[in-house]
């Protein structure tokens, strides 16, 4: 509570009092007494009111005094504490504020560390695809880069004896490559029809119809000049198709009369294949060619085992002469045998004085056999 409040709460109460004992002195009075005495008893009532009211003012005041004195008291030891705690939490503040700081400039060289990287990495992707769009600007360097993975997937998949590459006929045509299955060549050529299917994905279905017309003369080409039965090849060839890209498209293209793009291809004699297909067709002729070498093994082991029973019974031939003969030398040791027996029993006799008259024509008869 402030001093001016009580100050006023004062004033009030004692203009109260005095009007309280003004009025009690005239309701006591006669009419008839002297002004004198009235004015005498109120100033008595009066000092004596005021002086009660000092003292009671003088106790309210040392009381509000103590009372607010103890509170700003413990208003200043609070203001401490909490200026010590804000003093602490600033310094933390600054302290992780810094921290931070520190973490962000850190974090800020390592972003920019990375954008230098992003845009030497972006001018290198330029730069290569600058080089590659110069590299497949040339029909012959797309040839050569489709004849580069093709080769790279045959050695991959097939043993070397399997293939073989800028293989040429006997008309003088030379054909990619050539893959041998049992005495026949599939035929294998790679074609990269890429000007029409860079104005197809520019221009959208306007150019599909181009599109149509260079793979199918690509296809009739290789159907022509390749697919030579008088020269062991089989009935198809392989048309390679060294983007997957380009691909898709041949798959998704069909024409208006002659129908779907890869069904025209494969009317022909002709199969499409893309990286990925061409693996999964060189999979299942390396299988063939490993059932074959299992058979020409067969084969031979078959002819290894029909050269064997003829020895065998070349060696049974021998075997019973060579039996015929043990035999033959058995029973002539058996007769020998008996034969010695005769003559040791003719000794010991002889020995012993005992032998007759016709034991020496015995012994001798024995000696003879």
């Amino acid at each position: 509570m402030s001093q001016g409040l009580i100050l006023g709460m004062f004033f009030a109460v004692l203009a109260i009092v005095v009007v309280a004992v003004i009025l009690i002195v005239v309701l006591r009075r006669p009419a008839g007494n002297d002004l004198s005495n009235l004015r005498q008893e109120m100033q008595a009532a009066l000092a004596a009111q005021a002086q009660s009211l000092g003292t009671q003012l003088s106790q309210a005041m040392s009381s509000v005094t103590q009372q607010v004195n103890q509170q700003l008291g413990q208003v200043g030891e609070s203001l401490q504490k909490g200026l010590a705690s804000s003093g602490l939490l600033a310094s933390q503040a600054q302290q992780a504020v810094a921290a931070e700081l520190k973490n962000s400039q850190e974090l800020l060289g390592r972003v920019g560390k990375q954008l230098v990287e992003i845009q030497q990495a972006g001018r290198d992707l330029n730069q290569a695809t600058q080089t590659l769009q110069t590299v497949l600007s040339g029909a012959k360097t797309r040839g050569s880069l489709g004849e580069v993975a093709l080769e790279s997937l045959l050695a991959d998949a097939l043993p070397r004896s399997a293939y073989e590459t800028q293989y040429r006929f006997s008309t003088g045509a030379i054909v990619d490559a050539v893959i041998r299955t049992g005495g026949k060549i599939i035929p294998v050529d790679s074609k990269f029809p890429l000007e029409s299917y860079r104005r197809l994905v520019e221009s959208g279905e306007d150019a599909r119809k181009e599109f149509f017309q260079a793979v199918r003369k690509h296809a009739e080409s290789i159907s022509e000049k390749y697919i030579l039965q008088d020269e062991n090849t089989l009935d198809f060839a392989l048309m390679f198709v060294p983007s997957e890209g380009v691909f898709y498209e041949l798959l998704m293209t069909s024409d208006s009369k002659l129908g779907r793009l890869d069904d025209y291809c494969r009317a022909r004699g002709i199969l499409p294949v893309s990286p990925n297909t061409l693996h999964a067709y060189l999979s299942a002729i390396l299988m063939g060619l490993r059932g074959m070498q299992i058979e020409e093994n067969a084969k031979h082991i078959l002819a290894s085992l029909a050269g064997l029973e003829g020895q065998l019974d070349s060696f049974g031939k021998v075997f019973d002469t060579l039996g015929g003969h043990l035999r033959h030398a058995q029973q002539s040791y058996d007769e020998a045998d008996r034969k010695l027996d005769r003559a040791r029993g003719s000794l010991e006799q002889m020995a012993q004085g005992t032998l007759s008259e016709a034991a020496p024509k015995a012994l001798e008869a024995s000696t003879k056999d």
